[in-house]
């Protein structure tokens, strides 16, 4: 391992992320392994990713969580770094990731996400801290077995790291809108499949409760139109997650 680098691996699951993987796999750089786990790309991503040193694996696809501890679990050290194609470890992060991994206080590491929406990064509102734990040792927390919204589940005291993660998607507003139409569909399925179930009051109030929360007492008009049309979409997300859990439940009997 080069004296430059941190004992740690990072890891990514990708499928058509060509555009992007270069970008993230270059902030990366201060890690001992980068490792790639493709679930059928059908553009150069795998190609790209070899070219910036990463080690692949082409792996059919089994849901967001489950798909992530696979790659966790097929990294060559413990201390795991995951991230997303689109995302990006700034300066700030790095230095942070340094200094906790030679201080050894913690297993597991929370950092503030930055979301770029409509050409702006979100500093309020749901856009922002985003607080996401993506730095572990896989031996103390593992990722849920969630197929979307997954998280990562510790056996540990979570330590917070200064410096962001930039989420730097640069997909359009209507990739943006199919994407959450897809999430929201497979949000519901899981929510039905654990037991839960959806009032008509709770599928009218709940976007009215995250506009409040998120755009007022968290600040989100602060980030101007793309503030508002991200808690926007949000709240249609919350309502469109529980009409379908009321149509899918209607399916069922």
């Amino acid at each position: 391992m080069p004296a430059s680098t941190l004992p740690v691996s990072a890891v990514l699951i990708t499928q058509n992320a060509a555009s992007q993987i270069e970008g993230c796999l270059d902030s990366l750089a201060f890690c001992a392994e980068i490792l790639v786990v493709d679930s059928g790309s059908r553009d150069d991503t795998v190609a790209r990713a070899r070219g910036r040193g990463a080690r692949v694996i082409e792996s059919e696809w089994r849901g967001f969580g489950p798909q992530k501890q696979f790659a966790v679990d097929q990294a060559a050290n413990d201390w795991v770094l995951c991230v997303d194609a689109d995302e990006r470890v700034s300066p700030e992060l790095r230095a942070a990731i340094a200094a906790a991994l030679a201080a050894s206080t913690h297993a597991a590491y929370r950092f503030a996400r930055c979301n770029r929406f409509m050409g702006r990064y979100l500093r309020h509102g749901e856009g922002y801290p985003d607080w996401s734990l993506r730095l572990f040792d896989r031996r103390q927390a593992r990722w849920s077995d969630d197929a979307v919204h997954e998280k990562v589940l510790a056996d540990c005291p979570v330590g917070t790291l200064a410096g962001d993660l930039l989420h730097d998607s640069a997909e359009t507003l209507e990739h943006y809108l199919a994407k959450q139409e897809r999430y929201t569909t497979l949000a519901a399925e899981e929510a039905l499949a654990r037991g839960k179930r959806c009032g008509l009051l709770r599928m009218l109030l709940s976007p009215v409760v995250r506009f409040v929360k998120f755009y007022l007492v968290r600040l989100g008009f602060l980030d101007g139109w793309p503030g508002l049309v991200h808690i926007l979409i949000g709240c249609r997300n919350s309502y469109d997650k529980y009409a379908k859990m009321r149509v899918f439940r209607a399916r069922q009997t």
